[in-house]
C-alpha cells in the first residue's frame, strides 16, 4: 500500500489486481515522507521511483510480534502486520494508523477484478511451485486456501471505505482517473510486473470452471459481484 502525503492519497492494495504494478507506477510520484510498503524482492527492481520507506511505525493498535517468533529469534517478515504498514493492509487498520483527519481528507482508492477471472489467477499463483499442480476443482475444495479476501480490504463494516474502486480490466485508465480525482495532476503508465508464470496463458478463465465451481465463486464473492456488476 501507499500513503502519499505529498499528493494526499491512499492506495489500498488488493490481491491479483495488478497491485504491484500500480505500486511500481505510484512510487514514481512519491516524496520522502510518503509511506511505501515493500513487496516481493524479485519485483522491487520494477519500481520507477522511491523504494520501501516509512512503513515501520510504532502505534498503540499495532499487533505485537508473536512471542514464539521472538523466542526462536526468527526474522521479522518485512510485510508482516507487526511491522506497521504492510502490503495487503485493510482499510480499517490504515485508518487507525493515519488517523481520522488524514483518512477523511485524503483520497482513497483500490482495485478489484472479475471474481471468476481473479480466482483462476489466484489458483495459478498459489500452485505455481507445485511439482504436480492440483486440479482447479481440488484447489477450490478448500475455502481456507482458495478464498481471496479483497472485499474486506476496501470496506469497513461492510461499507465501501474508498472514494474510488477501479477495475483491473481497465487498470491504467482507472488509475489515472483516480489520480485526477485526487488532484495529483500527473499521468502514469502501469508496467507489467509480478506476472504469475502460466503455461496456459491463452486459455480463457471460463474454461477452468464446472457448474459447481462457477456457482461457488458466485456464492463466495456475492458482495463484490453486486457492487461492481461482474458476471461470469
Amino acid at each position: 500500500m501507499i500513503v502519499s502525503h505529498q499528493h494526499k492519497f491512499i492506495f489500498i492494495k488488493t490481491k491479483k489486481t495488478a497491485g504491484t504494478a500500480v505500486e511500481a507506477a505510484l512510487s514514481e510520484l512519491c516524496g520522502p515522507l510518503d509511506v511505501i510498503t515493500p513487496y516481493r524482492e524479485e519485483s522491487e527492481q520494477d519500481r520507477k521511483g522511491l523504494g520501501p520507506q516509512n512503513y515501520r511505525i510504532e502505534h498503540p493498535k499495532k499487533p505485537k510480534r508473536p512471542f514464539l517468533r521472538k523466542l526462536l529469534m526468527r526474522p521479522e517478515r518485512y510485510y508482516h502486520e507487526s511491522v506497521g504498514f504492510y502490503e495487503h493492509m485493510p482499510a480499517w487498520r490504515a485508518r487507525d494508523y493515519v488517523g481520522e483527519e488524514v483518512w477523511r481528507s485524503y483520497f482513497k482508492f483500490a482495485f478489484d477484478r472479475n471474481p471468476w477471472d481473479r480466482q483462476v489467477s489466484w489458483y495459478l499463483y498459489k500452485t505455481k511451485s507445485k511439482r504436480a499442480r492440483p486440479s482447479f476443482e481440488r484447489f477450490m475444495a478448500s475455502r481456507r486456501r482458495a478464498y481471496v479476501d479483497n472485499y474486506r480490504l476496501y470496506t469497513i463494516d461492510g461499507a465501501l471505505a474508498v472514494d474510488f474502486l477501479g477495475r483491473y480490466e481497465r487498470i491504467e485508465e482507472d488509475l489515472n482517473k483516480a489520480l485526477d480525482m485526487a488532484g495529483a495532476g500527473v499521468r502514469v503508465a502501469v508496467p507489467r510486473t509480478n506476472i504469475t508464470p502460466n503455461k496456459d496463458a491463452a486459455r480463457d478463465y471460463r474454461s477452468y470452471y464446472s457448474p459447481d465451481t462457477r456457482a461457488l465463486v458466485a456464492k463466495w464473492y456475492e458482495p463484490e459481484i453486486a457492487l461492481l456488476g461482474y458476471g461470469f
